[in-house]
């Protein structure tokens, strides 16, 4: 059995890092979290053209997919270049639509897989938040057998708008670093980046990650499915949006890293660089074993997708875990080893910092993937 990637998966990684490279993805990052969407919807059509929203998408509705082993190369590299928006939750909402089908299917599969419409989700038992819903163009709801749609931008307004799981009460709120002095910090009344607070309805709320805007849907929408087929179409969907996080976690958790040895190469104490002192040799050793320990579980959870194992859904949660507290790790290296001028937002390390506690609960907090371990 092969357990590496192919050369045509190796070429489509490379092909997205130079795009995204090229794409000053932390400018875009710095834009969308200031409310500037532009860069970062013309940078969503040019991921569309390279094929990332189809790899979910059936081929009868203009898709490619499902393929979740480039899925995963996709979005490692989408993590690890920190691109902002509904990435996971569009992609996931191709697997949800694919499986109701329908006349929704028909027309918001082909405008997924196009990159020509944002969409958001929100599932039960994965919190009741979507993330930016006020971009995108649909937001879907599932609440028990029925699918609901709510079109057009700002599918979460009014006096239910976010306070979400990455503010201070919910589950990913900070601790550790980034907590009360790190990056995610909340210094006024803007939260940690000290500008004012967004209000008025719909109004996104000031995260951990600035560029991750939580909202609650509004009660309504069309149903455009119901019955059986939702639950089953909901679970493959959650089961996806675990699985693309995970691998957004995994790639956000190498930037990190790779940030964090150039930087101790180059910084000096004692007139010799602090990467060669032996404890910063081991924190970042330890830093990669988490992280290499990760990548056969991730890759390991998508050839159990791609095969519809009957222990796919364990598998992508013990990825998550693996990778969640990997790229954490990661985290809380990089903010030591970097030291005050790791808080700075000047310095686009402090971006995937605020993002990786996010990440490692988004789509299943360690506990609840821990439990789907066990019961699996």
């Amino acid at each position: 059995m092969r357990f590496l990637l192919d050369d045509e998966q190796r070429e489509f990684a490379r092909s997205l890092d130079a795009l995204l490279t090229a794409a000053d993805t932390p400018a875009v990052v710095r834009g969308w979290a200031a409310g500037d969407h532009a860069p970062g919807l013309t940078l969503w059509r040019r991921l569309a053209d390279a094929g990332v929203f189809a790899l979910a998408v059936p081929e009868a509705y203009g898709g490619v997919g499902p393929l979740p082993v480039e899925t995963a190369v996709a979005f490692v590299e989408l993590g690890r270049h920190g691109v902002p928006g509904p990435l996971v939750e569009s992609v996931a909402a191709g697997v949800l639509l694919g499986g109701v089908g329908g006349p929704a299917a028909k027309e918001w599969l082909p405008r997924i897989a196009s990159g020509t419409a944002v969409v958001s989700l929100a599932l039960e038992g994965y919190g009741p938040y979507a993330l930016d819903a006020d971009v995108a163009d649909a937001v879907l709801t599932v609440t028990g057998d029925e699918l609901r749609l709510t079109r057009g931008a700002g599918g979460a307004t009014g006096p239910g708008a976010p306070t979400g799981p990455e503010a201070p009460t919910g589950p990913e709120a900070p601790t550790g670093p980034g907590a009360a002095t790190g990056p995610g910090a909340a210094t006024g009344p803007g939260g940690s980046t000290g500008r004012p607070a967004p209000t008025g309805p719909g109004a996104p709320t000031v995260s951990v990650d600035p560029a991750r805007r939580l909202f609650r849907p509004e009660p309504g929408g069309e149903v455009v499915a119901a019955g059986p087929g939702v639950r089953a179409a909901a679970r493959a969907a959650g089961t996806w949006a675990t699985f693309a996080t995970a691998a957004q976690a995994f790639g956000c958790g190498e930037a990190l890293l790779r940030a964090t040895v150039a930087y101790v190469k180059q910084r000096t104490q004692f007139g010799v660089p602090v990467g060669s002192f032996q404890a910063v040799k081991h924190r970042l050793a330890d830093t990669l074993l988490g992280l290499e320990f990760a990548r056969p579980l991730l890759y390991g959870a998508a050839v159990e997708l791609a095969d519809g194992a009957p222990g796919a859904g364990a598998a992508v949660a013990a990825a998550k875990v693996a990778a969640g507290e990997a790229g954490y790790a990661a985290a809380r290296t990089a903010l030591q080893l970097h030291g005050a001028v790791g808080y700075t937002e000047e310095l686009d390390l402090a971006w995937w910092l605020r993002r990786a506690r996010p990440l490692r609960d988004a789509w299943g907090t360690p506990s609840a993937c821990r439990a789907r371990v066990l019961a699996g």
